[in-house]
């Protein structure tokens, strides 16, 4: 049908058709930190191809969004360099990591606002007027405006992308659930260091019932953005 995505396990939207109006694109902490050489992720050891694979995809999905002129929203995890807002259970990180939030690298310090692994790669940098909201939290409501931001600008559903699927991103998604929004998340447009990790997600999310929302890939949402009428001017 012309601009529904057929996702799983259900439709997207449920009712009516896809509007840009009412709909906005989450890009979840696509940032060196967690996808370049030399970042967190990296440091800890973590298989990078995994989180880079959803370059490319997002890169065609931002591209597609930013004509049909749906709003364009960005995060990022990061934290004081006092460390003054890192949950007390992250200091020094988890037993036997290899680094810690805040330590010094390549990048500059790990997950800091500022730094140069804090910032988003390239391929994905924000348009001008795209909002980035920065947060010291995995979820990307509990510890920023974003909610007020999406309220204010009449978003009603949400298509998720972005990194980590198995962390940020879901942690993002039940937070938009239970405020209301309607949630669509592209299954090549999230990524996870450990391919087990990513797919377990992926299932609890495609759960029939269709309590965490629902899933299709980038290629089924921009065939739907394709039907369905962009806003006079956009870019």
């Amino acid at each position: 049908m012309s601009g529904i995505v057929s996702g799983e396990p259900h439709r997207f939207p449920l009712h009516g058709t896809l509007r840009p109006r009412n709909t906005a694109l989450l890009v979840i902490d696509m940032q060196h930190d967690f996808l370049s050489e030399g970042g967190y992720m990296d440091r800890l050891g973590a298989d990078l191809s995994g989180l880079q694979e959803a370059i490319e995809p997002l890169r065609s999905v931002l591209q597609g969004a930013r004509a049909w002129g749906c709003r364009i929203v960005h995060t990022r995890e990061g934290y004081a360099p006092d460390l003054s807002d890192l949950q007390p259970w992250k200091v020094g990180g988890s037993p036997g990591d290899a680094i810690a939030i805040g330590d010094k690298g390549p990048r500059g310090r790990a997950l800091i606002r500022g730094e140069p692994g804090f910032e988003i790669v390239p391929e994905l940098t924000p348009a001008p007027g795209e909002p980035v909201f920065d947060k010291p939290s995995y979820g990307a409501f509990a510890t920023t405006e974003l909610e007020r931001d999406l309220r204010v600008n009449g978003i009603t559903h949400l298509v998720l992308t972005g990194v980590t699927t198995d962390c940020c991103v879901t942690s993002t998604l039940r937070e938009a659930l239970d405020r209301g929004f309607e949630c669509l998340v592209l299954t090549d447009c999230v990524g996870c260091a450990t391919r087990s990790h990513h797919e377990a997600a992926l299932a609890l999310m495609r759960k029939p019932s269709g309590v965490f929302g629902t899933t299709a890939n980038s290629r089924s949402f921009l065939e739907a953005l394709n039907q369905s009428p962009a806003i006079e001017g956009a870019a």
